[in-house]
C-alpha cells in the first residue's frame, strides 16, 4: 500500500509539473500474473518440444507416413558426405546445408547428428521421456491458465475494455503501422491498435491452435475424440500446424522483444512487473499505446 502511495505520489507530481507524463496503473495483478505463467510455461514448452521433435526430426502432411510415402513438408538430418559429415534441412524439397545449427552440431572433433542442438532442448541430451514429463506439464499449466484467464477477462469486461479493436481502431491501423514502422511510439493507458491485434491473434488464435493440435496427436485424445485429428487432417497434419504455430510464437516473441526494446524498456518493465506504466506528456498525443 506504500509503494503504491508513493507511486500516486509522483504521478501528482509529476501532472502537476507538466514535464512528465502521468504514471497510471496499466496492469492488474492478474493480467501480470498470468502473463509471467504463459511465459515460462512457453519457455519449457519449445525447448522440451524440440527435444520430442528430435525423436522423429521430420514433418508431414496427411494421415499417415513411412516409406511409402512422400507427403514430408520438412526433414532435418545429417549424413556422411566425401568431405565429412554434414547436418541438411529439407523444407518443401529444398535442401539447404546447415551444418552446425541444424542436422549436425557440436565441435568439429566430436559433431553430434540431431535436428536441434543440446542447447536448444530440455533436457540437453537425447532424452524422449523426460521431455514428454516437461511438455505435458507445461502444456496442462498454459491450458488451465489461458482457460481460467478467459472466462475472468469475459467477466469483468477485461476482453472488451482492452482488447477488443473497436471501429476506430480499425481505422487508424494504417496510422499504427506507419509509426510503428518510423519507431514513434505513443505511451498511454491503452493499448494501439497493433497491440490488441497481435496479442488477441496470440490469445485467441496460436495458443487454443497450439493446444488443440496437442490434443489431436495424443493416443488418449484419439481414442476419446476420434474425430479431433480428423478434423484437422490427421495426426501429422497436426503435428505439422503444432510445429508452424510453434513457429509463429517464436517470431511473436521477437518481435515483441524487438518493440520493448524500441518503445522504453524501463517503462514496459515497470508496466508487466508492477502495474504502473508512464504515459505521455500532455502535450504529445496520447490516444495510441506503444508497442
Amino acid at each position: 500500500m506504500e509503494s503504491q502511495a508513493h507511486m500516486l505520489q509522483q504521478a501528482n507530481d509529476a501532472k502537476a509539473s507538466g514535464t512528465r507524463g502521468e504514471l497510471v496503473y496499466r496492469q492488474t495483478r492478474w493480467t501480470r500474473l498470468t502473463h509471467w505463467i504463459w511465459a515460462v510455461s512457453l519457455f519449457f514448452l519449445l525447448l522440451s518440444g524440440l527435444q520430442i521433435f528430435n525423436a522423429h526430426p521430420a514433418l508431414y502432411i496427411g494421415k499417415q507416413s513411412g516409406f511409402a510415402f512422400s507427403n514430408d513438408v520438412l526433414v532435418i538430418g545429417a549424413e556422411n558426405s566425401p568431405t565429412g559429415p554434414v547436418g541438411y534441412t529439407t523444407i518443401l524439397g529444398n535442401r539447404f546445408n546447415t551444418t552446425g545449427v541444424l542436422g549436425l552440431s557440436g565441435s568439429a572433433a566430436n559433431p553430434n547428428g540431431r535436428a536441434f542442438p543440446a542447447w536448444a532442448t530440455i533436457p540437453s541430451g537425447q532424452d524422449l521421456a523426460t521431455g514428454r514429463v516437461v511438455h505435458f506439464f507445461f502444456a496442462w499449466v498454459l491450458s488451465g491458465t489461458l482457460l481460467v484467464w478467459l472466462v475472468a477477462s469475459a467477466i469483468n469486461g477485461h476482453l472488451r475494455r482492452d482488447l477488443a479493436p473497436s471501429v476506430n481502431d480499425l481505422r487508424n491501423l494504417p496510422k499504427d503501422v506507419a509509426d510503428h514502422a518510423r519507431l514513434r511510439f505513443h505511451h498511454s493507458r491503452n493499448y494501439n491498435t497493433l497491440q490488441k491485434l497481435a496479442y488477441g491473434g496470440v490469445l485467441f488464435v496460436l495458443l487454443p491452435l497450439m493446444i488443440v493440435t496437442g490434443l489431436a496427436m495424443s493416443p488418449s485424445m484419439n481414442a476419446a475424440v476420434p474425430f479431433l485429428a480428423d478434423l484437422l487432417g490427421g495426426r501429422q497434419t497436426a503435428r505439422t500446424i503444432h510445429f508452424v504455430t510453434m513457429a509463429l510464437l517464436v517470431g511473436f516473441f521477437v518481435v515483441h522483444m524487438l518493440m520493448i526494446l524500441a518503445a522504453g524498456p524501463i517503462n514496459e518493465l515497470r508496466s508487466i512487473v508492477t502495474g504502473w506504466y508512464r504515459t505521455d506528456p500532455p502535450q504529445r498525443d496520447r490516444r495510441e499505446g506503444s508497442a
